[in-house]
């Protein structure tokens, strides 16, 4: 058997010129991201939504550097051929491009990542240039902005008037400009994503932005139903294990509770 090829900058820009789509998951622990790239996962984002996924958090604000340097250091040990992006969280980025540049260089250096995400408008290119020109790739994120809770009031569906759509383009071309290798949509008109996916030369990847987009990301308890208090209208549920994984508890305690577990088969 031939070994798995590792997914680079240079193949995912390939597979958009190809038209091939790019499956991308979100994901936070090795043993999640191995069978992920088992299954054939082209990109693993180690998002900041690890947050309210993994540690309990009510938003994405709460989650630290280190918190996410831990999980993707884990990701990139169960998935060496996927290509990894660290999500770098709130405040990591934003300050100035030296702050960025200095982060940054922890995901690829410590955590062995291949690039990382940052959000933000065409005022946050100079810190796109910034970390490309070192040599840090970069994906972009504009649309619905979790970060930008605060400010919105909420998470809000992007670029519904023309003058906000315009604004899209103009983010997504400056990004593009200052050396991005790919951009996630998030939760924008699915006509106004095919465009820009049409318009713009480097890889889109679409969340809750219709299937015009160069490739797809969702999230791994979204698509494993491990969150149950609500469904994402952009999420699309291809299993139910916390029914199954509830049932599995049950019965252990049960099991436990009435002496039926250890058996002499589980035991020395």
């Amino acid at each position: 058997m031939s070994e798995k090829k590792k997914i680079t900058v240079s193949r995912l820009r390939k597979m958009k010129q190809e038209h091939t789509p790019i499956a991308m998951l979100t994901a936070y622990d090795a043993p999640t991201a191995r069978l992920a790239e088992l299954c054939g996962m082209d990109m693993i984002l180690v998002g900041d939504s690890l947050g309210m996924a993994v540690l309990g958090y009510e938003n994405t604000l709460s989650v630290t550097l280190e918190e996410s340097l831990h999980h993707c250091a884990a990701v990139k040990r169960g998935a060496p051929h996927a290509f990894i992006v660290g999500d770098m969280p709130f405040m990591t980025y934003q300050i100035s491009p030296e702050q960025a540049l200095a982060n940054a260089a922890r995901y690829l250096q410590e955590a062995k990542c291949d690039a990382v995400k940052i959000e933000g408008d065409r005022e946050m290119a100079p810190t796109v240039r910034r970390l490309t020109s070192a040599g840090v790739p970069v994906m972009g994120h504009i649309g619905l902005r979790p970060q930008q809770l605060l400010v919105e009031g909420g998470y809000k569906i992007a670029g519904k008037t023309e003058t906000a759509a315009e604004a899209l383009f103009n983010d997504a071309k400056a990004m593009q400009e200052a050396g991005a290798f790919a951009i996630v949509l998030e939760c924008i008109p699915a006509k106004l994503a095919k465009e820009l996916s049409e318009a713009l030369d480097i890889p889109t990847i679409g969340i809750g932005a219709g299937v015009g987009c160069d490739g797809q990301v969702q999230v791994v308890n979204d698509l494993l139903g491990l969150f149950t208090d609500f469904i994402p209208k952009h999420a699309k549920r291809y299993a139910n294990l916390s029914a199954e994984i509830e049932r599995a508890f049950k019965e252990y305690v049960d099991d436990v509770k009435n002496r039926r577990f250890p058996t002499d088969a589980n035991s020395f």
